[in-house]
């Protein structure tokens, strides 16, 4: 027994389906992500001030051995320096 196809056109399986889903609007979605980067940021600074407390940076200083945060201070600022000259790459438009 062969098997016939059907063929439908595409406004009969629009019909099928339904309607289509609408689409968020964009200042609820910008809205959504911006409240999502604020959470892992205070995230990241909770982490990052346990492990500052907890390695006893402060207390080296106090010791007199600044090499602990002498590295940190200048992986800050290179990592700083990555980020401004990202951001400045990103603002200029490129020329083709």
């Amino acid at each position: 027994m062969p098997k016939t196809l059907v063929r439908r056109s595409a406004c009969e399986r629009e019909s099928r389906q339904g309607c289509a889903p609408r689409q968020r609007p964009i200042a609820l979605v910008e809205l959504i992500i911006t409240a999502a980067l604020a959470l892992s940021t205070a995230v990241a600074v909770t982490a990052v001030s346990i492990g500052f407390a907890r390695a006893d940076v402060m207390a080296a200083v106090g010791t007199g051995d600044g090499l602990p945060v002498s590295i940190a201070l200048c992986m800050g600022l290179l990592f700083a320096a990555i980020g401004a000259v990202a951001a400045i790459r990103a603002a200029v438009p490129r020329r083709n």
